[in-house]
């Protein structure tokens, strides 16, 4: 089952992004959209793997996450602490980056903020602090429930169905980093153009694997403390505006460079690596094997 679920979701990714690789790539007018039709294919995955198995919704629905879990108290516990968390955690690396010199902020005159929202079209106030703040709040209160419903198109997929299999058959730490880095290049059809680390070209999609490892580690540690896969879902949901708005604090004259800057660089798999390590050491999740 594992295999009809890969074939569906990394076939049907490829095929979105086909349309990419025969344009113009990341310049590519439709890059937006198509990724955001990448984004349901490993939960088209799971509905492939449910019409074979043709087990009840109900019962397929708490086996893949779907529910809150035995303990509905901690999973909405999970699920607002996560969405609080996650923009800390993005905005607390990047001081620690730019504490260590590793990037270059300009938060007085905010330049790379003005021109890259000058660039996207989007008029600002004469103070540009002002739209700043805008965009903070819609970031971390407004976007993230928006995305809920693409990002239960990837976190049904690797964290509800697919990450409970590979724990219960190769254990808690072999099943997170295989789910990890079948997570990562599951986004080759858009890393191997350059996405996330445009410096690297091809070679980005392997270097997101790692990032995707880690960040893996924290959302599978919210699917197997609660049984749900929801406190992931907005994890996730809230880890890619705060993402990309961090990296618009920088200096337009010295732009971050993304490898080792920001919570997907090298700098930011450090303090993923320690949150997971602190987690999973404080509030160990148990092994348990899946129904389906």
């Amino acid at each position: 089952m594992i295999l009809l679920f890969l074939l569906v979701a990394y076939g049907l990714a490829w095929l979105s992004a086909l349309p990419l690789w025969l344009g113009d790539g990341l310049a590519d007018p439709s890059f937006g959209p198509l990724v955001g039709l990448m984004m349901f294919t490993p939960a088209l995955g799971v509905l492939a793997v449910w019409a074979v198995r043709r087990t009840p919704f109900r019962v397929w629905a708490r086996e893949t996450g779907l529910t809150l879990g035995e303990r509905r108290g901690r999973t909405i516990g999970l699920f607002l602490a996560a969405w609080a968390a996650v923009p800390l955690v993005v905005y607390g690396t990047l001081a620690m980056t730019a504490a260590l010199g590793l990037v270059s902020l300009d938060l007085g005159r905010l330049s790379l903020f003005t021109a890259t929202m000058r660039a996207t079209g989007v008029p600002l106030p004469g103070d540009p602090h002002a739209a700043l703040l805008v965009q903070l709040a819609v970031s971390t209160l407004l976007l993230p429930v928006l995305n809920l419903v693409p990002m239960l198109g990837e976190e049904w997929g690797w964290r509800g169905w697919l990450l409970p299999r590979l724990v219960a058959s190769r254990g808690v730490l072999s099943g997170l980093v295989l789910s990890g880095v079948i997570w990562g290049l599951w986004h080759a059809p858009a890393t191997a153009l350059g996405y996330n680390y445009p410096s690297l070209g091809p070679w980005a999609a392997l270097l997101f694997v790692g990032f995707c490892v880690l960040a893996g580690m924290l959302f599978g540690w919210l699917r197997l403390r609660t049984g749900s896969v929801w406190p992931a879902v907005i994890g996730h949901a809230a880890l890619n505006p705060a993402a990309s708005l961090a990296l618009m604090l920088g200096d337009a004259a010295a732009p971050p460079n993304t490898v080792v800057a920001g919570v997907t660089g090298l700098a930011g798999w450090a303090v993923l690596a320690v949150l997971a390590a602190l987690l999973f050491g404080r509030w160990p999740v148990r092994q348990e094997q899946p129904a389906g």
